[in-house]
């Protein structure tokens, strides 16, 4: 049964992986082609050689990711450089099969281009790492340079991602790679978005010398409260900090309740990218009742046999 609900999980993820792909593929031939724009690693390469000669663009991404996989592989294991394997085939494949869709633009404006362009493709590589999944590219570049170097992941892929647009910019002219440069900002910002998720709330801690009226004025409105013990550095007094996470349709009702109780607490309000717990999002249906029926497997590990999938 535990083998069972893993290889359900895996299909599901690899499903998950494949709409993400065609997502990407599809804002690739749908607004970046038709307007002469570009994007970033392998895939970025690939469509200025096609501008040039005319080469699927899909076939080009997976034989330019070879000697990374290659790279991977004996660098980075061989259960991470599968699942890239697998992520690049399906994204490559997407790329070619979708290439119709460069005569169906719809938008002309260059401007609409790059972001609608950017905005989908953040959409599609979003969905692609939140199932844990990778297209390769300057990825595996970066992430080999991270394990041997120390060096930070995200500025390798955008040292690349500058050259290319280097290259582009001396090709095309300077203004389709500004242009570029724009969906590649909005690809990040999206795709950030999508991996962080978006039931973001807010995280409010105060300090207060009557943090038990203000967490029962806030357990009014129905939201939780936690009690953090707290000690002032200077006065050494000991108090309790008040921590409560609430949507973002609350956070004035808590400082109102906070202001009345005590015109001087100290308040601070966190994003939180993504809670789970009561009252908030929680683990899917089938989930829950895999963890109920196993509950006694999984509280003794040892007579599971995992296979770890990364």
């Amino acid at each position: 049964m535990i083998h069972l609900k893993m290889m359900r999980h895996r299909l599901l993820r690899y499903l998950g992986i494949t709409v993400g792909c065609l997502i990407a593929s599809c804002s690739i031939n749908l607004f970046l082609v038709p307007s002469h724009l570009l994007t970033g690693g392998a895939t970025g390469i690939a469509i200025i050689v096609y501008y040039l000669a005319q080469l699927p663009i899909g076939l080009q991404t997976f034989l330019y990711n070879i000697p990374l996989l290659m790279a991977a592989w004996k660098t980075l294991g061989h259960g991470y450089t599968v699942d890239v394997i697998i992520g690049t085939g399906i994204f490559s494949l997407c790329l070619d099969l979708t290439r119709f869709l460069n005569a169906y633009a719809p938008v002309n404006d260059i401007m609409l281009a790059a972001i609608f362009g950017g905005v989908f493709n953040g959409i599609g590589y979003g969905i692609v790492f939140r199932m844990n999944g990778s297209t390769g590219g300057f990825d595996i570049v970066g992430a080999i340079a991270k394990k041997y170097y120390s060096l930070n992941m995200g500025g390798v892929i955008f040292a690349f991602n500058c050259m290319i647009m280097c290259v582009a910019a001396f090709l095309f002219g300077v203004a389709p790679a500004m242009f570029t440069l724009i969906c590649m900002y909005m690809n990040a910002m999206v795709t950030d978005k999508v991996i962080a998720g978006f039931n973001s709330r807010k995280a409010v801690l105060i300090i207060s010398d009557r943090a038990q009226q203000i967490a029962d004025g806030i357990m009014e409105v129905g939201r939780g409260v936690t009690f953090l013990h707290g000690q002032g550095a200077f006065t050494r007094k000991e108090r309790n900090v008040v921590f409560v996470v609430v949507k973002l349709t609350q956070v004035s009702k808590i400082k109102l309740i906070a202001h009345a109780v005590d015109p001087h607490a100290f308040m601070i309000i966190m994003s939180a990218n993504e809670v789970m717990g009561r009252g908030f999002s929680e683990p899917g249906i089938a989930f829950r009742r895999f963890i109920n029926k196993d509950k006694v497997q999984l509280e003794h590990p040892e007579h599971l046999k995992w296979h770890d999938e990364r």
